[in-house]
Parts: C-alpha cells; sequence; structure tokens
C-alpha cells in the first residue's frame, strides 16, 4: 500500500482521495491543513478515521510514501520541492508549477534524488475516452485541427465582482482562466497535437492584471487549434475535431461525457464509453502502477512528464504572449 498524504481540503482533494482509496493502491495516512480544526473538518467528509492531521510540511514528509497537492498554483513548486528533498513521491493538480524556471528546478532535483516520482495530475488524458478519441484521430483521412471550449462561471466570480481577491482569480496565487480551466483544453490540444510552432494569447483581464476568459490559438504547419476557456462566463459549446469531411465532436474536453464521430455524410456514431463516477481513478491506478513499479512503468512515466514539461512551457509562452506575469515570474529570475 503506497501511504498517502495530502495538501488541500477542497472538493478535488476528496475526489482524489475516493480515487486512490477504490483503486485499493493507496491508504490515507496524513492531510495537511492550515489548521487542525480546518483539517477535522473536512477528515470528517471521508469514510476513513486512522488519519494524521498535521499543520507543518516537515510532519506531513515523514512516513509517507506519496503526497497529492492541491493548493493554490503559486504554493506548488515549494511545497514539491521540500517533497521531493524528503525522498517523498508528489502528485500535484495541474498546473504543477508557475513557470519553465521552477520546472527545470524540479526536473534537476529529480535527477539527484532517483527513486522519487513526480506527476502532474491531468485527469483526462489518462481517461478510456481520451483514449478512444487519440485512436479515432489516427483513422481521419486529414488532420485539419480543432477548436477546444472549457468555460464555466466561477463559483469565485461573485466574490471577485463583490471587491474580493479569491486565490483563484489572482496573479499573486498563479490563478486566472489560463491556469485554471484553459489548462485542460491546453493539455487535450498538446497531448493529441504535439508541440506547436507558434502560440497566441486573447485575454480578457479582469481589474488586478489576472484573465478572466480568453482565446488561446496554437499555430501548427498545416492547422489551427483554438482554444476557448473562461471562468467568467458559461459556454455550452462542444469541442470539436476535424478531418477532412470527418468531425470527431466532444461533448466536453474536461469531462468527455460523450464523443461522437461523424462520418462525410453527416451520420453520427457515438463511439464513448461510460465515464466512471469518480473521473479521477485511472490517473490514480496509473500513478501507483509506476511507483510499485518504475522499471516496468518507465516508458509511459517518461511520456507523461514530458507532456507536463511541455504543456507549463506552452502555458508560460501564452502568459507572456498576452503580456501576463506572475510575481512567483520576478521571484525566479
Amino acid at each position: 500500500m503506497i501511504k498517502l498524504g495530502v495538501i488541500g481540503t477542497s472538493w478535488i482533494t476528496k475526489m482524489f482521495i475516493e480515487a486512490a482509496q477504490k483503486t485499493t493502491a493507496y491508504e490515507l495516512s496524513k492531510i495537511y491543513s492550515r489548521t487542525i480544526e480546518r483539517g477535522e473538518k473536512f477528515l470528517s467528509t471521508l469514510s476513513t478515521n486512522d488519519v494524521s492531521i498535521v499543520t507543518t510540511l516537515s510532519d506531513l514528509y515523514t512516513n509517507i510514501d506519496a503526497v497529492y497537492i492541491a493548493s493554490p498554483n503559486a504554493l506548488h513548486f515549494e511545497q514539491a520541492k521540500a517533497a521531493i528533498e524528503a525522498g517523498i513521491n508528489v502528485i500535484v493538480e495541474k498546473p504543477a508549477f508557475s513557470n519553465p524556471t521552477e520546472f527545470a528546478i524540479i526536473e534537476e532535483l529529480l535527477a539527484s534524488h532517483p527513486d522519487v516520482r513526480f506527476f502532474e495530475a491531468a485527469r483526462h488524458v489518462h481517461q478510456s475516452n481520451f483514449k478512444i478519441i487519440e485512436q479515432t484521430m489516427g483513422e481521419l483521412t486529414q488532420l485539419q485541427g480543432a477548436t477546444f471550449v472549457y468555460q464555466k462561471y466561477s463559483s469565485r466570480y461573485d466574490a471577485y465582482l463583490a471587491g474580493d481577491e479569491p486565490n483563484v482569480l489572482t496573479r499573486e496565487f498563479s490563478g486566472g482562466a489560463l491556469y485554471d480551466l484553459g489548462v485542460y483544453p491546453l493539455y487535450a490540444a498538446i497531448s493529441l497535437f504535439g508541440t506547436p510552432r507558434a502560440v497566441q494569447y486573447l485575454p480578457t483581464l479582469l481589474r488586478n492584471g489576472a484573465d478572466g476568459k480568453g482565446t488561446a490559438n496554437l499555430f501548427f504547419d498545416d492547422y489551427n487549434v483554438t482554444l476557448l476557456f473562461g471562468k467568467s462566463a458559461n459556454s455550452y459549446l462542444p469541442s470539436e475535431i476535424y478531418g477532412l469531411k470527418e468531425t470527431i465532436v466532444i461533448s466536453n474536453i474536461a469531462e468527455l461525457e460523450e464523443v461522437k464521430y461523424y462520418d462525410g455524410e453527416g451520420n453520427a456514431d457515438t463511439i464513448s464509453e461510460k465515464v466512471a463516477d469518480n473521473p479521477m481513478i485511472k490517473e490514480a491506478q496509473d500513478f501507483a502502477d509506476i511507483i510499485n513499479d518504475p522499471v516496468a512503468q518507465h516508458e509511459h512515466y517518461n511520456q507523461w512528464f514530458q507532456l507536463a514539461k511541455q504543456v507549463n512551457q506552452t502555458l508560460f509562452d501564452l502568459r507572456q504572449s498576452a503580456g501576463i506575469v506572475f510575481p512567483a515570474d520576478e521571484l525566479q529570475n
């Protein structure tokens, strides 16, 4: 059993814990929280009892095998760095780090800790329906790009409108639309299409300089991929991948509930499988397989690591094209 510690007490941490438990490969051991009271409140929502609540990283990174980090984006780097230095495997919610400088430091640190593995938790690229999309793309007569959409009104946007500064919508915490929701379609695009030759981001900025929504263009040699995402409005548009006459239509590029294939005559076939109740089970199992047998799983590990690295670089390039600067960029220079 992999002894698991977690940082963060939000819904996504709860979802990962439940997914990890369903794999039977993990045992929740510790919960890190700013206060014991907050940690105990979170623990009361879980179907487990024998868990320690800790308030320091030094206490967290003792007698565990892996840590799942779901804190605000700007905190990921220091928390992951400390875990690797302690010999702990790291699973970080996307986006893992604020910029390529942080990623390079983590990569160098991993080289000096060869028994430690680092994972970015991009759950959708591990799901079976994503693999179906990937396979179907290979059967298209000619690939002609895509449009990926992921725009949801944030539960924190009302607070922003009322004058508050929620972490997820501030540059101080490496937040904003691109780094919160845009990372989902970007992960899918780079996984499916590879590295673009150039990028452009056209954001709608909030009063604090963070992006509330925007359009990202990824330029490839023979086609473009367009990403539409945001936290200040809702969109109900599906996502599409274009062949010559054929089209793959995806209900939601992050959730992947339904995928349809349209042939050249406009006939539609549903090619997706029923999604699991918890969409994080597959990634949790994939990470456990690598931790338990890193030699046999090296190819998969390297593939996902390089994908995470390229996503990190492209996120940064998109931000640079829009002139959006995070305080984390200045701290690393």
